[in-house]
């Protein structure tokens, strides 16, 4: 079954552009991943330094092994010190 993952990220004062370049970073090669069907990041119009991940996945699998690949883990290294909140991250399936 098909996984959405939904991600905030409200950067830490000082850290938008930084945040920015990361989520950037990881875009490319999660885009390249076989499991991954689709990656979009968008940015709040209403909150300054507000970012957030939508993307689709293949199957749970698919998700697991994009979670441990070199390029996601250095990115959740990054992340954790550009933000000012605990990482928020839901992994879903479409409701039936």
């Amino acid at each position: 079954m098909e996984l959405f993952l939904f991600a905030r990220f409200h950067a830490r004062a000082g850290c938008e552009a930084a945040l920015r370049e990361a989520i950037r970073t990881v875009e490319g090669p999660t885009k390249l991943e076989p499991g991954c069907l689709s990656y979009q990041a968008f940015q709040s119009v209403r909150v300054t330094g507000e970012f957030y991940v939508h993307s689709r996945w293949r199957d749970r699998a698919a998700f697991e092994l994009h979670a441990s690949l070199p390029h996601t883990v250095r990115f959740l290294a990054a992340v954790e010190g550009l933000i000012d909140h605990p990482l928020s991250v839901a992994l879903t399936e479409p409701m039936t």
